[in-house]
């Protein structure tokens, strides 16, 4: 690995780590984690204290279903991780950007799932 990809992997890890350390996770809510790739987006809602995931969706599982610009199908995620979230009985979650910032895609998918009845 290149010297430059190890410092940009290095300050990504301490963001994400930073970021994290700012949320206030525990019993009562569990953590809607986002993953973004280059092509494809994944959101899944973490229960902390067990440390097993309650619900995922991600680009790969909507996008036989959707077409369009990648912004669309992270609404398209939203929306339905929103849905299985109600269905699993989960209202309100903690939202874990990441080591992502909170626009384009990001903000997309927290918008959609907002609108779909998810309270952050």
């Amino acid at each position: 690995m290149p010297k430059q990809a190890k410092a940009n992997k290095k300050v990504k890890s301490r963001r994400a780590k930073r970021v994290r350390a700012h949320l206030k996770t525990g019993e009562i809510k569990p953590r809607l984690s986002v993953f973004r790739s280059g092509r494809h987006i994944y959101a899944q809602v973490i229960d902390d204290a067990s440390g097993k995931t309650l619900v995922s969706v991600s680009s790969l599982s909507v996008k036989p279903k959707a077409k369009g610009k990648k912004t669309d199908i992270a609404i398209l995620v939203g929306t339905e991780l929103a849905a299985k979230a109600k269905q699993a009985g989960i209202a309100g979650v903690v939202f874990d950007r990441g080591e992502y910032a909170y626009h384009g895609r990001v903000k997309a998918l927290a918008e959609a799932a907002r609108a779909g009845g998810m309270k952050f």
